[in-house]
């Protein structure tokens, strides 16, 4: 009996010796074997072969990307606070021994890896916009990153991370400043709409001169070539009249008839003329021999005037 049970003790530590020696390695997990508390070697994932009871499982590291949200306060070269709320990204440089003995032995804890980084980040950050004014540091995000990330990576390779990324949020100053800020924009942009409304009515105002000054001089030019066409119509008009009557005279003279005739057909033409045309109610007319006489001189001087160039050509 006492040699059953001093077999199945044997067996059972054999058995916890065996179980033991194995050691089961997750995915994106570097595990630290320490030998007496000294460093000794690292296990990578899967499963893993240690000595019994001498190699000791010091740590188990993530190599997985970890974040972490920062919520901190800076003050600016003009003495505004500004808040920032970012979003903090990093994880283990790689998984050389190196790198892997920095991580597990640089810092006691995690806790510990997490306020120094939290507290690097802040006064990296801080350094950064005590040298910018206010209104300078909303448009400087981008440069505010770079330069954290400038600053960082060396400090972080030294425990073995790696800054992936750095997002700041959200950045805010205080209410009087925010709602001085809004008033800003607020006039900007209604400086800008009045000079835009003022840019468009001067276009507006410039088109319609140009399009009445287009106007004024279309209208002149029409109006100089329609008095020019009733200047040209006049003058065959006349013309045409002395031909008639010099074709007409010539006839009567050679018919051995009185060319006042026509003269005087002509001048009684004229009174029915005005009488059926005109817009007035009376027609004051010399109805006395000399004064018909006088104007029948008169038209025959015409007629003469007329006739002398036609005879000429």
């Amino acid at each position: 009996m006492t040699a059953q049970i001093g077999t199945l003790i044997v067996v059972f530590i054999l058995l916890v010796i065996l179980f033991s020696s194995f050691v089961s390695v997750k995915q994106g997990t570097i595990v630290v074997i320490t030998v007496f508390g000294k460093y000794r070697r690292i296990l990578t994932p899967g499963l893993n072969f240690k000595i019994p009871f001498i190699e000791n499982i010091y740590s188990k590291i993530s190599i997985q990307n970890r974040s972490v949200e920062l919520e901190f306060q800076a003050v600016t070269f003009d003495q505004a606070n500004v808040y920032f709320k970012a979003m903090l990204l990093y994880s283990v440089l790689d998984q050389q021994e190196e790198t892997i003995k920095n991580v597990a032995f640089k810092f006691v804890d995690d806790r510990n890896l997490m306020q120094a980084l939290i507290r690097t980040v802040e006064g990296s950050i801080r350094a950064f916009v005590a040298t910018k004014r206010q209104s300078e540091v909303l448009i400087l995000r981008r440069d505010i990153v770079e330069h954290v990330k400038e600053q960082l990576d060396v400090i972080l390779e030294g425990w073995g991370y790696h800054l992936q990324d750095l997002q700041l949020n959200d950045i805010t100053f205080d209410d009087v400043i925010m709602k001085s800020m809004s008033q800003v924009v607020a006039s900007n942009n209604l400086k800008a709409a009045a000079e835009n409304e003022g840019q468009a009515l001067l276009i507006t105002k410039t088109k319609a001169a140009e399009a009445e000054g287009n106007a004024i001089k279309i209208s002149a030019e029409a109006e100089r070539q329609a008095s020019q066409l009733r200047g040209q119509g006049v003058a065959l008009f006349r013309e045409e009249v002395a031909k008639g009557m010099s074709v007409a005279a010539k006839e009567m003279k050679d018919a051995n008839m009185d060319t006042s005739v026509i003269l005087f057909t002509m001048w009684t033409e004229s009174i029915k003329h005005f009488a059926e045309n005109s817009s007035g109610n009376v027609i004051f007319l010399d109805g006395s021999t000399d004064a018909m006489q006088q104007t029948m001189k008169e038209m025959m001087a015409l007629n003469q005037l007329h006739a002398t160039p036609s005879k000429s050509k």
